[in-house]
């Protein structure tokens, strides 16, 4: 993008945040102890949303719904809406998923760029404020296990020069094009979120790349866009970094949570897998106590299984009570 084009957009989004955008709270002194005063709501994630669908979060105590599928019109989208508006529920977020903004073919990156735009009007359509954007990915090259990355980055540029104290310099190499790619597509996204008012909410989904908290913090703030922020999701990040970790770093830029659980194991594959909330590693009492330090106050949709809708609601209730 032009360079004096950029600088424009992020005039105009400081311009738009003074003037009464909403911005999460940074931390204040006494925050972390005492009675919650951040609000959160239960959402549910699905395909579409149908009568049923209505019943479920009705019968279950949630207050929304998150949307997935990418194969809707936007009169569909409109009608599900006014479905959602006439039951008193909301269309918080439209998962947009994966895009190759970092393939190293153009014609991919360009087609990923164009559905980016599809999706964001399809957001807009159901009255979503987020589109979940998941930026890149990078595999079949050697990399570090998830304990073992240590970056080294220019806090300026964002260029990685070490991935870990061993030498990895395909991934190094990986890393610094994802940076740059995803970095133009989301650009020439931000026109179009700003005009239709659709938040780019980026997510790691062990896609390999960003995975510090420090270093995914600065990429985010790198666009200094009120459009873009971060969409935060809590069970991904913890075989790399605490899950409070993550919360700490990206502070007000958290736009959107994801929740579920995971289970530390060094040793596996993986080094974890995903478990039923509440039989994982993730310390959900620290990290309720990190969402009110940084004024998280919003919606988190539920994404993990082995309990029902009725019991994951619970849990829900519990963890935003700081009891889980």
């Amino acid at each position: 993008m032009n360079i004096q084009r950029r600088d424009f957009l992020i005039s105009g989004a400081t311009a738009l945040a003074a003037a009464g955008l909403p911005r999460m709270a940074r931390c204040a002194e006494g925050c972390c102890a005492g009675p919650f005063k951040t609000v959160l709501k239960k959402a549910l994630i699905r395909k579409r949303l149908t009568p049923d669908v209505v019943k479920v979060l009705k019968d279950n105590g949630y207050h929304g719904v998150e949307l997935q599928d990418k194969s809707v019109t936007e009169t569909e989208a409109r009608a599900a809406r006014r479905l959602a508006e006439d039951e008193g529920l909301r269309i918080h977020s439209f998962m947009g998923g994966w895009f190759d903004f970092n393939s190293k073919d153009p014609a991919k990156r360009r087609d990923a760029i164009e559905t980016g735009k599809k999706n964001l009007r399809l957001a807009s359509a159901y009255g979503a404020s987020v589109i979940l954007v998941v930026p890149g990915r990078v595999g079949g090259i050697p990399m570090p296990r998830p304990s073992a990355f240590k970056l080294a980055y220019d806090p300026k540029t964002l260029m990685l020069s070490r991935a870990a104290d061993a030498d990895f310099p395909a991934y190094v190499q990986a890393q610094n094009d994802a940076t740059k790619y995803a970095q133009d597509a989301v650009w020439e996204l931000v026109p179009l979120a700003a005009e239709l008012g659709v938040t780019i909410g980026l997510e790691n989904v062990w896609n390999n790349l960003w995975v510090k908290p420090d270093f995914a913090a600065a990429f985010i703030r790198s666009f200094k866009n009120a459009w873009v922020k971060s969409y935060l999701d809590l069970g991904n990040h913890e075989r790399y970094a605490p899950a409070q970790e993550w919360v700490r770093a990206l502070g007000d830029q958290i736009v959107k949570l994801h929740i579920k659980d995971f289970k530390l194991d060094r040793t596996a594959k993986n080094e974890g897998s995903f478990v039923r909330i509440g039989d994982g590693s993730i310390d959900f009492k620290t990290v309720r106590r990190a969402l009110e330090c940084v004024g998280y106050s919003g919606w988190v949709s539920i994404e993990s299984s082995g309990w029902t809708d009725a019991e994951h609601s619970a849990i829900m209730d519990r963890f935003f009570a700081g009891k889980l």
